[in-house]
């Protein structure tokens, strides 16, 4: 009888330790760990290229003076803008005025000898027809004549340079545009003449439009001309391209404009070639020699899906995200990545709209593990822009 009942305590005892080692077992088995996940956005993408470049005038003009003399007086704001035509400088006049002065006299004495020779060698003409004078005196008056007549001309040639030079002591402003400084101040003597050793007085540039002058790598250069090929795109080359630009602290892009002029030839030291975007500028607030970022479009808009770039991994060099499937279990997916849009990474390839992409937990995600993903959104902007040339 106590065999039985000592058989039966046995039982028991191991019955209750089984189902205790099932219970711990139960309990000790880790919870699914929780991710969150997000659906990509589509969105219809216009792709653009950026670039680096600074800004310049379209003429850039160095006021010299043309005769030389002494400044009477500057007439002009420095640092203002001025008009085609504007009065500049004055620089004493009064010798110029006394050489126009005696080119006039000259040129009437010459005049009125011109007009004598003419008269003797008309009635020349009648003597020698009547054999009143010799042949070789009716030559000699018309040669006579003919000589006044080119001293003439010459008399006319002088006043009109002395007219000129004094024309010259007015500088004057041959574009419109922003002035500088003067270089020269009323009373100094300057150096005039159509040399390079005439004295600089001032300069002026134009602002309105401006252009940005940029340097394209060849990479893009080859990547824009075979778009053209394949119908995706204009170029530069042929005909103007839309661009956009920002100054160093702008945000955006908000200057629109056009590339309107690409070099000839690739610069074989740098590797790129030169290109020119041309924009309005009404209010003249900038300048030659400023910094900006310019922006050109790829291909035409496509089709594409965005994704937080923290989303991203990388398999030795190729990128990747980590997603999770219908059953809740976590997958590789490959991806083709493109450049940002509003701080999101384009995804040519690999995703689709419908997708859970693990965007926060991606620690404790593991592939084929299973794990309880909590739905959130895939926030960013509303702008559809890319705004640089690069992908990951």
């Amino acid at each position: 009888m106590k065999i039985y009942r000592t058989v039966g305590l046995f039982l028991i005892l191991a019955v209750t330790l089984i189902g205790c080692s099932k219970s711990a077992t139960k309990s000790n088995t880790p919870a699914a760990p929780a991710v969150s996940v997000a659906h990509p956005i589509a969105r219809s993408i216009n792709e653009w290229d950026e670039f680096t470049g600074r800004l310049a005038s379209p003429e850039t003009v160095e006021i010299r003076a043309r005769v030389s003399g002494y400044i009477e007086k500057v007439h002009f704001k420095e640092g203002g803008e001025v008009k085609a035509g504007d009065l500049l400088f004055t620089i004493d006049r009064r010798p110029y005025q006394a050489i126009v002065d005696r080119a006039k006299a000259e040129l009437a004495a010459v005049r009125a000898r011109a007009e004598l020779a003419a008269g003797e060698a008309k009635r020349a003409e009648g003597l020698v027809a009547n054999k009143a004078i010799s042949t070789d005196a009716f030559e000699t008056r018309m040669k006579t004549a003919t000589e006044a007549d080119a001293t003439v001309r010459s008399s006319e040639a002088a006043l009109t340079a002395a007219e000129l030079d004094l024309e010259f002591t007015e500088v004057r402003s041959p574009i419109t545009g922003r002035i500088s400084n003067a270089r020269i101040t009323a009373g100094n003597l300057v150096t005039g003449g159509n040399t390079a050793g005439a004295t600089l007085l001032t300069t002026v540039v134009s602002l309105d439009p401006i252009y940005c002058y940029i340097d394209a790598d060849e990479a893009s250069v080859l990547k824009y001309r075979q778009l053209y090929r394949e119908g995706k795109r204009n170029i530069a080359l042929l005909e103007p391209v839309a661009a956009e630009m920002a100054l160093g602290n702008e945000t955006g892009f908000p200057h629109k404009g056009q590339i309107d002029f690409v070099d000839n030839q690739l610069n074989s030291a740098s590797g790129t070639i030169r290109a020119r975007a041309v924009f309005p500028n009404p209010d003249q607030l900038m300048s030659p020699g400023f910094f900006a970022r310019v922006r050109i479009p790829g291909p035409n808009e496509y089709k594409a899906v965005l994704i937080r770039d923290s989303a991203l991994g990388s398999d030795q060099g190729r990128p990747y995200v980590l997603v999770v499937d219908d059953k809740n279990v976590v997958n590789y997916r490959a991806v083709t990545t493109g450049p940002l849009s509003d701080g999101l990474r384009i995804i040519r390839d690999g995703l689709k709209e419908s997708d859970r992409v693990i965007v926060a937990g991606l620690m404790v995600a593991r592939l084929g593990l299973t794990v309880q993903p909590q739905q959130i959104e895939m926030v960013t902007n509303t702008v559809a822009t890319v705004s640089t040339n690069s992908s990951r």
